[in-house]
């Protein structure tokens, strides 16, 4: 008798387990998908790989919105993705939860660099790091220099954060008008003199200009041989200036003996949006010629020769001033503005 009770009695716990598995498998999912998270790392060496992690209680599967036109689905929410778009590009992501009850979306913001694989890059910043702009491509200039820089201008150029920093792949170079060292305005200039010249090719540049009356942003070269034979016979390119007071009016001038300063070989082009939008300017560097150019449209032209200092190395300067004999006043509301610039690039 006891026999047979433990017989029955180990029956009805397998038949209790067998339903209990059978009960587990069956199930359905518990609700709907609930808290989901986006996750993207986006990789800085200018490939375009980002690795996405998507995660939401609850999903049993995964449907990616790459904003670039191209979807792919996903079990577990973890893959890998490379956008083709050369240049800084904001995408939009959204990402799709799902299970037999329902999804849920979400979207998120990412700004994804690719460098440019055109033959003959030789430097380039993209300016893709996050805080202060590459030391081993920047260099600063700090202080009022001698006479405003030569061109009794009002800032005192420094290297804080607050007037030059790099933030979601651009640089950004700020004039501030605030009472510092003697100076009632701020700003700064960065250089790649002793770290990068160039001598012949084309350099393109992505910038935005920055608003107000008496700002003077400006993307430039020196002959690296100044300290030799000093300004002007060292030459000077400035391969686009603008002034706050001249809104949307492109200046490329070149300086050099004999023609410099208020006699500067230099001329202009009208554009639109120079502070609301970014533009490409770019010059092309011959030992014949020399050509500048904003959006493709030619600002000037320079017959290039041995009488004349533009053949051998150059460095580059980025910076704002603020009033000074070229810009002339500042407005007395100016408080604050930025020169943007999304990258430089040099070709052979």
């Amino acid at each position: 008798m006891r026999t047979i009770m433990n017989t029955l009695l180990i029956a009805s716990y397998l038949v209790a387990a067998l339903g209990c598995s059978k009960d587990k498998e069956s199930a359905p999912t518990n609700g709907l998908p609930a808290q989901l998270t986006i996750a993207a790392d986006i990789s800085t060496d200018g490939t375009g790989l980002v690795k996405f992690k998507a995660s939401a209680k609850n999903a049993t599967a995964y449907f990616f919105e790459f904003g670039n036109g191209i979807t792919q689905a996903d079990e577990d929410g973890e893959l890998e993705h490379t956008y083709s778009t050369t240049g800084n590009n904001l995408y939009v992501v959204t990402v799709k939860a799902s299970n037999s009850a329902g999804e849920l979306t979400k979207s998120t913001q990412i700004r994804v660099n690719v460098a440019s694989n055109e033959p003959g890059l030789v430097w380039s910043d993209e300016f893709n790091s996050n805080g202060a702009p590459d030391p081993s491509k920047w260099d600063y200039n700090i202080g009022t220099g001698d006479n405003g820089w030569g061109n009794q201008e009002l800032q005192y150029y420094t290297n804080r954060a607050e007037n030059v920093v790099v933030n979601n792949g651009v640089l950004r170079i700020t004039a501030k008008k605030e009472n510092y060292n003697g100076s009632a305005y701020t700003s700064a200039r960065l250089l790649s003199k002793g770290k990068f010249t160039m001598k012949y090719g084309r350099v393109e540049v992505s910038a935005k200009m920055p608003e107000g009356v008496g700002t003077w942003p400006a993307i430039w070269m020196l002959g690296a041989n100044i300290d030799q034979v000093s300004w002007p016979a060292c030459g000077e390119i400035d391969i686009m200036e603008h002034l706050g007071r001249d809104q949307n009016n492109i200046y490329g001038t070149f300086h050099y003996p004999g023609r410099f300063g208020g006699n500067a070989d230099g001329g202009t082009r009208r554009i639109e949006n120079a502070s609301t939008q970014f533009h490409t300017y770019s010059m092309e560097w011959r030992a014949d010629k020399i050509q500048l150019f904003v959006d493709g449209l030619l600002i000037h032209s320079l017959n290039n020769s041995a009488a004349v200092p533009f053949n051998h190395d150059f460095f580059f300067i980025l910076n704002v001033a603020m009033g000074g004999n070229f810009s002339g006043p500042v407005d007395p509301a100016f408080t604050s503005s930025s020169l943007e610039i999304d990258y430089i690039r040099v070709y052979e």
